[in-house]
């Protein structure tokens, strides 16, 4: 893309976020009656049609005033993506808003996909913290019936998994639980890869409840997904550009696939540090059913130990300058919160 000038880049972003606020083509008429330029007419017109020819611009119909590219979004998310900050009012009210939450892993996704959604006008999506190197935490055995037991392990930050196990032979709940406070004990602050190598002197039950917890981590580290939460889909539908709109339908079948969602935020982990925000315009996500559309998206959580993905989805035309705050300052909120389930501390 040609350098711009100074007239130009300001023009551009004018004409952006006019758009941005009214889903109509911008003129040059309204630009000088609306936004007081020290410009006449003639020079805007002219300015419009060199941002047009350099791509940033596009003119739907020959009378009609001017919208942005995908290149001309890219250009305004640049320009503003360090600069944008959410209100302190907004961020004290979402901050309370989890001080009341429980605290529930579970509960915090929901609360987060909800104010994404709520903040953006868009649609939500977030992924649960994944534990990247899991740490045992605790396991509890509980007879049921007959010789059948209920295992749950639960890991540091949260993560737990169930399973129904069949012993040889019966056992009573005491044994269990002296069972339990062994293994716990033993594996107290260990990694969960490091179950297989650590010593002990396991009698045949320890043994076989410890064996099962390998595995379990086994088939953990195997799955590439985890829970993921939306909301806000109807947010996307009450956009002009989308009312009544077979696009914005297929586009939000392609948003509700699961295959789609992991690709997307496994994407976003692989090329993001913790914190690390990213902006996905028309075309970058891959997609040709989201090509109207865009993403803003951001890894949280630990480094290291466990980390989730969120972000919205939205038209092209969304409120970056809203949205990208709301996910930078939520995906912070629960990186937080993560770290002190993960370290315990407050």
């Amino acid at each position: 893309m040609v350098d711009l000038s100074e007239r130009q880049k300001n023009l551009l972003l004018i004409i952006i976020r006019a758009y941005i606020d009214a889903a109509q083509p911008v003129g040059s008429k309204r630009l000088v009656e609306h936004y007081h330029l020290d410009l006449s007419s003639a020079t805007i017109r002219n300015e419009m049609g060199a941002l047009t020819e350099m791509g940033y611009l596009r003119q739907p119909h020959t009378s009609a005033g001017r919208v942005p590219t995908e290149e001309g979004y890219r250009y305004f998310v640049s320009q503003m993506i360090n600069q944008a900050e959410l209100p302190t009012a907004v961020q004290h009210t979402i901050s309370h808003q989890f001080l009341q939450a429980d605290p529930d892993v579970d509960q915090w996704m929901h609360l987060a996909a909800s104010v994404l959604a709520s903040q953006s006008q868009g649609a939500s999506v977030i992924s649960a913290p994944r534990a990247e190197r899991a740490r045992f935490q605790h396991v509890e055995l509980i007879v049921t019936q007959g010789r059948q037991i209920l295992m749950v392990l639960v890991m540091v930050g949260g993560e737990v998994s169930q399973q129904l196990l069949n012993l040889a032979e019966p056992v009573t709940q005491e044994r269990l639980s002296q069972t339990a406070a062994h293994i716990n004990g033993i594996l107290a602050g260990h990694f969960m890869d490091e179950i297989e190598t650590v010593s002990t002197h396991a009698d045949a039950l320890e043994q076989d409840i410890l064996t099962l917890i390998s595995q379990d981590v086994r088939r953990s580290n195997e799955s590439v997904s985890s829970t993921i939460y939306t909301d806000g889909l109807t947010n996307v539908l009450s956009e002009p550009e989308f009312a009544e709109s077979d696009q914005a339908r297929r586009a939000l079948r392609r948003f509700e696939e699961r295959s789609t969602l992991q690709e997307l935020l496994a994407r976003t982990t692989a090329n993001n540090e913790v914190g690390g925000l990213q902006v996905l315009i028309g075309e970058d996500s891959g997609w040709e059913e989201l090509r109207q559309c865009s993403m803003v998206l951001a890894r949280y959580g630990v480094p290291g130990l466990a980390t989730g993905t969120l972000g919205v989805l939205g038209p092209m035309r969304m409120s970056y300058a809203r949205t990208i705050p709301t996910v930078r300052f939520v995906a912070g909120l629960l990186s937080n919160l993560v770290n002190d389930k993960i370290t315990g501390e407050e």
